[in-house]
């Protein structure tokens, strides 16, 4: 009776790892992750400078601190600090669509404000948001001062615009990466905010602006891409939702004279 039971046990074990063995490899989803990117600004590596949380309980708009900026007249560059995203923030770009289709699209660069502080966007940035309607970022914020913060890499999807698409020289462009939600420019877009003003946190259409420390940190970072100035656009123009009005206040023409003194720009102000 043992040696049966012994018997038993090893056929049944041989017909388990043969089961495994036949079993079909799971299918790969339609979507694919972009592995690689290139003509995007690289994210620095400041740990010097990084915001460091001061508080461990909930944070609030004052929990992180950094160092006094230089005057931008003072570098060669604006100051940079690294300031990561909670990862729940931010995800992969794809290669191909929820239908699997292999995607395209050249990179857009698309400006928004913060309506509010630097510091209270980034605290937003960096909490974790596990439902996916409250999960947002850009990829790099432009204080008042000129200071560049860095909170998504650029070779990953910054969740910075909703349902929206860009009309440019290629036609109507937009992905869907996500069943539940509307197509977008996410995938293939290079999110930058600048920090909004005192009288601009309300939903006035304007207010007095942004900085010129600001437009030029601004130039200097898009300097650093090859995003071609056609394909630099505002979170207004690629929302269909009709509610985003940001940047309000933008002077585009003072940016695009700042971005062509760049040797850098030559060809790309098509």
């Amino acid at each position: 009776m043992t040696r049966r039971w012994i018997w038993l046990a090893l056929v049944g074990a041989l017909v388990t790892l043969l089961g495994l063995g036949l079993s079909p490899a799971r299918a790969a989803g339609p979507l694919q992750p972009q592995l690689t990117v290139s003509g995007l600004p690289p994210m620095q590596t400041t740990p010097d400078v990084a915001l460091q949380p001061l508080k461990a309980m909930q944070p609030g708009p004052t929990d992180f601190a950094a160092p006094a900026a230089l005057p931008l007249a003072q570098a060669a560059s604006p100051r940079q600090v690294t300031a990561l995203a909670d990862p729940s923030n931010y995800g992969d770009r794809f290669a191909t669509d929820i239908n699997g289709q292999v995607l395209h699209n050249d990179f857009i660069a698309v400006i928004h404000e913060t309506v509010g502080s630097a510091q209270s966007a980034l605290n937003l940035f960096r909490t974790h948001h596990p439902r996916d309607q409250d999960q947002v970022s850009y990829h790099t914020l432009i204080g008042r001062d000129g200071t560049v913060y860095y909170i998504v890499p650029p070779e990953k999807r910054a969740f910075g615009a909703g349902n929206s698409v860009f009309n440019g020289p290629n036609g109507p462009e937009t992905v869907r990466t996500n069943p539940a939600f509307p197509p977008s420019v996410n995938n293939f877009a290079y999110h930058i905010s600048l920090e909004t003003p005192g009288d601009g946190m309300n939903n006035r259409r304007s207010h007095s602006g942004y900085t010129q420390a600001q437009y030029a940190s601004l130039a200097w970072l898009l300097a650093q891409t090859t995003i071609p100035d056609n394909r630099i656009t505002t979170h207004q123009a690629v929302d269909r939702s009709g509610n985003r009005m940001d940047p309000r206040s933008f002077n585009g023409q003072g940016l695009f004279s700042l971005l062509r003194q760049y040797p850098t720009r030559s060809g790309l102000s098509g």
